[in-house]
């Protein structure tokens, strides 16, 4: 269920980082100097974000595996 979660919340935050991008420019085009930098670092913020729980569940995933390894490891051994 864990999986799950982070697939959603990586999901919302590289949609939320396209949608802060397409409002910066549209503020950059409305000559909103302010706006832009707001949005474009909120936007980038989400990008990063995104990538952290990328991360995270190859992470995850990856000392499920070694721990499984380990185990079996252990079982042939004995």
């Amino acid at each position: 269920m864990r999986k799950l979660d982070t697939n959603k919340m990586d999901r919302i935050f590289q949609i939320l980082a396209v949608i802060l991008i397409g409002i910066a420019a549209f503020f950059l085009w409305k000559g909103n100097g302010d706006a832009v930098f707001v949005s474009t670092v909120v936007g980038a913020v989400c990008f990063f974000l995104s990538i952290r729980f990328q991360v995270k569940t190859r992470l995850e995933s990856q000392a499920e595996q070694s721990e499984s390894a380990s185990k079996l490891n252990e079982d042939e051994a004995n």
